[in-house]
């Protein structure tokens, strides 16, 4: 377990980010996390509406290895003001005693969301095929958010059929809600 930090661990994040979390945004979060090697302490500030959680996996991913091979290296995460959606899949990638937000921060987890038109013409098999495909791509979408949600309440009181319960119509939960529910360290 990591020793809670002080605000003042939080004076200057190596990491600021702000917007949707998309590709522009993973560009600017590898700029700032390679120029950040070296340090003992990295913190990644965030707050976003949302975005591609692909994405989210991706940087999540890279924070992931960056604490492996560095297992001297620290890497914190700062939500501030709205934690939504993807920047909660981003979250949930750093240990809950690495998870800090500041006070009146919303966190929106909510199910991933597909926007697609199935099609179906042509031979019989061809339509199945189709149809399959779509099947699997749901059903891999599925598990790989519920991978993500098990990471994010790891360590908490929050169950994942609550979780599960609750997502479908985005769950809100205040920073202090958060804190006592154990899914992040501290509110600052």
């Amino acid at each position: 377990m990591a020793t809670p930090l002080s605000p003042s661990a939080f004076r200057a994040p190596a990491v600021l980010l702000s917007g949707p979390v998309d590709y522009a945004l993973y560009k600017e979060f590898r700029r700032q996390f390679e120029a950040a090697e070296g340090r003992d302490l990295v913190v990644v500030e965030l707050s976003t509406l949302g975005g591609d959680p692909e994405v989210a996996r991706m940087m999540g991913e890279d924070v992931r290895f960056h604490a492996e091979i560095s297992p001297k290296t620290r890497i914190v995460f700062l939500g501030k003001a709205a934690i939504y959606s993807a920047g909660a899949t981003f979250m949930s990638f750093f240990d809950r005693s690495n998870r800090y937000l500041t006070r009146g921060t919303r966190l929106m987890i909510h199910e991933r969301k597909m926007d697609k038109h199935l099609h179906v013409q042509g031979p019989l098999t061809t339509c199945v095929a189709a149809v399959t495909a779509t099947l699997h791509e749901i059903e891999a979408s599925i598990a790989i958010q519920n991978e993500g949600f098990s990471n994010l309440i790891r360590g908490s009181d929050v169950t994942l059929e609550e979780v599960l319960m609750k997502a479908p119509a985005n769950w809100y939960l205040e920073a202090d809600e958060a804190r006592r529910r154990g899914l992040i360290e501290a509110v600052l």
